[in-house]
This record gives structure tokens, C-alpha cells and sequence, in this order.
């Protein structure tokens, strides 16, 4: 409904009330369309949508790839993409990503926690409903500031802004973006999975992670100690998620299936099998084993037998059982096509390194089963970028022949090599890395998953560095505030950013005249108006 329109319907209501004489339509028309999303499955819905359109023009055109930061807090999120829509004018094919990582590290009420799903597994849904209280914030705020424009228009008889500035309104794009969240190895069982499962999807979560690690063994991606589990176990967590968002009316929910078998080596059971060649003998099938005969049984070894053979897997003191090294690759494929074929709409494979042709060649085995295969891809701040790609283009050089003997591979992050033929051409290939491997590797959506952690620390760590030194006063105006104005950082009027406009305006919509509003001319927010 158009703006003119929300008006017409809040003034029939208003007149069949005839007590009702103090309420403006126009008001009412605004204050609607300042809280657009009613509820979270509103948000939900509303971005599957989008989600699924966007994957539909992937499939079209790798071209048309999307991207996210990683967000531990509303007001990150908030300003994330206030900055998004300032500078690109749309908010189209931009995310956000929510990190079980940061929330272990910064929300929990343990304190700083490694990422190990030791935090409260309730603070997940918490943040979903808190970021998206801010995105719509965003939302009041802007058209609030635009209303405030309508009515500067009107009090000045200039008909032709006042309906440039209702277009606005009516086209109005909103803060509010698809969230991808992480829920880890769903924190239990399917049941487990399932119940959180439904808390994130009313939070507003239309995209749903989880990874195929054993809940109570879980790790960080990019540590070591990581244990899988098989897939029929894994399988049943990604029904569970389906169940959640089928029950709640979000039916095109997204699934991202996470595989960490790349960088894991041990399993917590083996696999049941009902017969050969199927899921578990598969799975089972990577197991290292030695082959055993009745008579050299141990007391309390456990065996299985293939193809007519007696084998013992190896176990660990822990009771985990080990890989074979080098099946990696192998396993990650395996999961991939298993998961895309019972219920999950993306896939996640969690490497050791951002190398494009590592990753595509695992995407090129999984797409010959499914052509449409496309993946969510960490683009990690637990990789050294700069080295990573600085040592890749050493190795292609090294290949094609060309001279390297200027460099050394082992200490290539130097700052010596900064101005080098080596590190422009490495930062080149990372400037173009979400760009390349959305064409050569199948990835659909980028993401850094701590980038605003990272942030957070380094501008801190200025601030303190020319504060408390001889800089003093001046080391926050010229690094902060004075940047804020120059950049047009919404921020630098933290009054307005915090919502006393919005309460300014509903102050008049109650009282009148009578309100006593904030944003008189001794505001010191005033200061920043030009």
C-alpha cells in the first residue's frame, strides 16, 4: 500500500470511533510504516524469499554472488548496513552473518568462551532478535528523517519536493537483510537441534548453519581436534531444521550444510551399516584399520569386516576412531552430495586455506551429482591472507619458470616484500578472490565470519594509543569525530542514531503542543547540522 493509502485506511478506522478524535491518520500512517515487520517470522519469511531469488540469479550468473560480514551486535549489524545503503544505495545481495565464535567470545554469560558451543545456546536466538531490532531502528530513523523532509516540503508550498520525497517513502527499501546463522552442531540431539532450531527461525532467521562435528566434542573450524559423525546422525539434524521451518510456515527456509571433514581425522562411531555400499559402509569405508584373523583378536577390540575380511579400526584412548590420512577431500565430497540429497539447500566446506583451486575442484566431484551445487565460504580471518597468496603466486611463479630468487617463501609476510612485483600481483588475486571463486569454485555467498571482532580491537587500540598519549583530546577529534563529519558517518549525531527523534515525533503524536521535546535549539546535536 502506498503512503497516501495507509493514510486513507487509518482515517476510516479513525471515523467509525467517533471518540477517537485525537488520533491523526497521517501519524498513524507513519508509525505503520516505521514497523513494517510485525514479528520475526514476518523477517523470516521476508528474507527466504530473498535468499531464493538471490540463488536463483547465481545459478543464472556466478556474477551475481553475495556477501556478508559477521556482526556481534545489533548496533554492528545496524550501522554494517546503514553504511551499505549510503554507499551503494541498495542493500541488494548484501547478508548478514551471525558467528557462533563471536557469540561464545562476546555474549556469553561465562565470559570470553573458545568457540566449543560451551555458551548458552538461548544467546543465538538473543542476538538474531537483537540484530534485527536495530536493522528496523534503521528503518524508523531513516524514514522518520524523511517524513520530517515531507513535512519541511509542505510548510514551504514546494509541491514538486514534497512528491519527490512521498516516492521515497512509498519505494522505500528497508535495513532488514537475510541473516545466515550458526547453530553450530545444534548444541544435543535432533531433538536439540530441532527446538533451537525453531527459537532462531521466530527470532527472524531464514538461514540456518549447522556442521557435521559431534555437539559435545565441537570445534572451531580452524582448530585442530575436530570429530565427525556419520551421516545418517547428521542427516537427522538437517530433517530436524526442515521440521522447525516447515512448522512455522517458513517453507522456503535455507539449510547450509557444513562439512569439517577436510581438517577432521577422527569420528566418534562407526557407522551402522544395513548393507554394503550404503551411507554407513561408505562412511565407514575411510576408517584406518588393520586387518586382524580370529586368532590375534585383542580383549575389548572392536571390528568390523569388508569384503570378506576381518579389519580392527583404530582407536583412541579417547574411544574416538581415526581416518585414514589423506581421505579428506574424499569425505568432504561424500558429505556434500549426501546432504544436497536429503534436505539442504547449501553447503559449507570449511578449508585450511582460501585456494580457489582446492575448493572447485571439490565443488566440480559434487556437481557432477548436483549440477546446481553452490556453497557459503569462510573467507576466514583465521587464514593469513597475505601470506596465503603471496605464497600461491611464489608457487605459480616457481612453476612457470620465472625468476624467484628475490623472495623467500617461509618469510614472505615480511614488510620488506610489501612494495614487491609479488605482493601487488597476491593483492590483486585477493582483491578479486569473492569475484573469482564465485565463477571457478561454485561459491554463492562470501563472508567473514569475525571481521567486526577484528575492528573493534584495531580501532580501539588507535583510540587508547593517541588518547592517553601526547595527542590527548586531539587524538579523539581528528581520528574519530572529525572523520565521522568528513565521512558522513550517521553516528557522529549518536542522539538521533539512539532513537530521540523517533521520541520526539511520538512525543507530538501523543501530547500535542503540550510535548516537550528534546531537539530544541539547545540540543548540542545542533552543532552538527551543517
Amino acid at each position: 500500500m502506498s503512503y497516501t493509502d495507509i493514510i486513507a485506511q487509518a482515517d476510516q478506522t479513525i471515523g467509525q470511533n467517533g471518540n477517537w478524535d485525537g488520533i491523526s491518520a497521517e501519524s498513524v500512517a507513519r508509525m505503520r510504516l516505521q514497523n513494517r515487520f510485525k514479528t520475526g517470522l514476518d523477517i523470516a519469511k521476508y528474507t527466504a524469499a530473498i535468499m531464493r531469488q538471490d540463488m536463483a540469479a547465481y545459478d543464472a550468473d556466478p556474477a551475481n554472488y553475495t556477501q556478508s560480514l559477521g556482526c556481534w551486535h545489533g548496533f554492528i549489524g545496524q550501522q554494517k548496513l546503514i553504511s551499505i545503503k549510503k554507499h551503494f544505495g541498495t542493500t541488494k545481495s548484501r547478508y548478514l552473518y551471525l558467528s557462533g565464535w563471536m557469540i561464545a567470545a562476546l555474549r556469553s554469560e561465562f565470559g570470553p568462551l573458545p568457540d566449543q558451543s560451551m555458551h548458552e545456546k538461548t544467546s543465538v536466538p538473543a542476538l538474531i532478535e537483537e540484530l534485527y531490532t536495530f536493522l528496523r531502528q534503521a528503518d524508523a530513523r531513516e524514514l522518520g528523517m524523511l517524513f520530517r523532509d515531507l513535512d519541511n516540503a509542505r510548510k514551504a508550498g514546494d509541491e514538486v519536493t514534497a512528491k519527490q520525497v512521498q516516492a521515497k517513502i512509498d519505494n522505500y527499501e528497508t535495513h532488514v537483510v537475510p541473516i545466515i546463522a550458526d547453530i553450530d552442531a545444534g548444541f544435543g540431539n535432533a531433538e536439540a537441534t530441532y527446538l533451537l532450531a525453531k527459537k532462531m527461525i521466530e527470532a527472524g532467521a531464514c538461514a540456518l548453519q549447522i556442521e557435521n562435528q559431534v555437539s559435545d566434542e565441537k570445534q572451531c573450524g580452524h582448530q585442530d581436534g575436530k570429530v565427525t559423525v556419520p551421516h545418517e546422525d547428521f542427516l537427522a539434524k538437517i530433517r530436524a531444521i526442515r521440521y522447525a521451518f516447515m512448522e512455522l510456515g517458513v517453507e522456503d527456509g535455507i539449510i547450509v550444510a557444513r562439512t569439517d571433514s577436510l581438517g577432521a581425522g577422527l569420528t566418534k562411531q562407526i557407522a551402522y551399516t544395513r548393507e554394503a555400499g550404503d551411507i554407513g559402509d561408505q562412511y565407514n569405508s575411510f576408517l584406518d584399520c588393520d586387518e586382524v584373523d580370529a586368532g590375534n583378536i585383542g580383549h575389548g577390540d572392536v571390528l568390523i569386516t569388508r569384503d570378506g575380511k576381518l579389519l580392527k579400526p583404530k582407536r583412541l584412548p579417547s574411544n574416538l576412531y581415526q581416518f585414514r590420512a589423506g581421505t579428506g577431500e574424499d569425505r568432504c565430497v561424500l558429505d556434500c552430495i549426501t546432504s544436497l540429497q536429503n534436505g539442504a539447500d547449501l553447503l559449507w566446506i570449511e578449508t585450511e586455506k582460501p585456494h580457489i583451486g582446492q575448493i572447485g575442484g571439490m565443488v566440480s566431484r559434487i556437481r557432477e551429482v548436483i549440477p546446481n551445487a553452490k556453497l557459503v565460504y569462510n573467507n576466514s580471518p583465521s587464514f593469513n591472507w597475505t601470506l596465503n597468496f603471496r605464497q600461491q603466486v611464489f608457487d605459480a611463479w616457481t612453476e612457470a619458470g620465472k625468476d624467484v630468487s628475490a623472495y623467500d617463501r617461509a618469510k614472505l609476510m615480511s614488510v620488506d616484500y610489501d612494495n614487491s612485483e609479488l605482493a601487488a600481483e597476491a593483492d590483486e588475486r585477493i582483491r578479486t578472490f569473492q569475484r573469482d571463486a564465485a565463477r571457478e569454485a561454485g561459491i554463492f555467498h562470501h563472508l567473514i565470519t569475525l571481521p567486526t571482532y577484528h575492528t573493534a580491537a584495531l580501532s580501539t587500540d588507535n583510540l587508547a594509543k593517541e588518547y592517553f598519549g601526547e595527542q590527548g583530546m586531539l587524538g579523539y577529534v581528528k581520528g574519530v569525530q572529525r572523520q565521522e563529519i568528513r565521512q558522513g558517518i550517521a553516528c557522529v549525531k549518536h542522539q538521533n542514531m539512539s532513537g530521540s527523534d523517533i521520541g520526539d515525533d511520538h512525543k507530538e503524536y501523543f501530547a500535542g503542543e503540550a510535548a516537550l521535546k528534546a531537539a530544541g535549539e539547545h540540543n548540542t546535536m545542533n552543532q552538527f547540522a551543517a
